[in-house]
């Protein structure tokens, strides 16, 4: 039976998980799909490397796929994102970083531009706005 209701896992109260039976009865749980991959692309992937990798500390591979591991015991548990009517389509990263004006001074050095100063979102962190050397959107946030 296809969409059958399954039991929700402890700490999920108000988040429904739908399941799949199969063959032999066996009900397979569903779940929200979360973040897995994201990709930045460049007209010039070196300049990109060398920014990315000196504003927020990452490590990042060579080759044609530069190769950025996830971020592993930061103080930010994870991933979320949203979806919002905008003036373009596009993907934009959201980065914590420890301290936004150092990191705001860090990126115009490093050829970013800034979009917006930074601002507070009401019950939630501070957010800076900028632009990478190509112009991509970046959220730099600080909790």
């Amino acid at each position: 039976m296809l969409g059958a209701l399954t039991r929700k896992p402890p700490g999920s109260e108000g988040v429904d998980t739908v399941g799949e039976e199969r063959a032999g009865g066996v009900l397979v749980q569903d779940w929200a799909r979360p973040v897995v991959h994201w990709e930045i692309e460049a007209k010039d992937p070196e300049r990109q490397k060398a920014f990315y990798a000196d504003l927020f500390n990452w490590k990042i591979g060579e080759g044609f796929i530069m190769d950025i591991q996830p971020g592993i015991g930061g103080p930010e548990p994870g991933p979320a994102g949203h979806i919002r009517q905008g003036e373009r389509s596009g993907v934009t990263l959201y980065v914590q970083v420890a301290d936004l004006r150092a990191s705001l001074e860090k990126s115009v050095q490093l050829g970013a531009t800034l979009v917006a100063e930074p601002f507070d979102v009401p019950g939630g962190p501070t957010l800076a706005a900028i632009s990478d050397p190509e112009g991509n959107p970046l959220m730099l946030v600080q909790a």
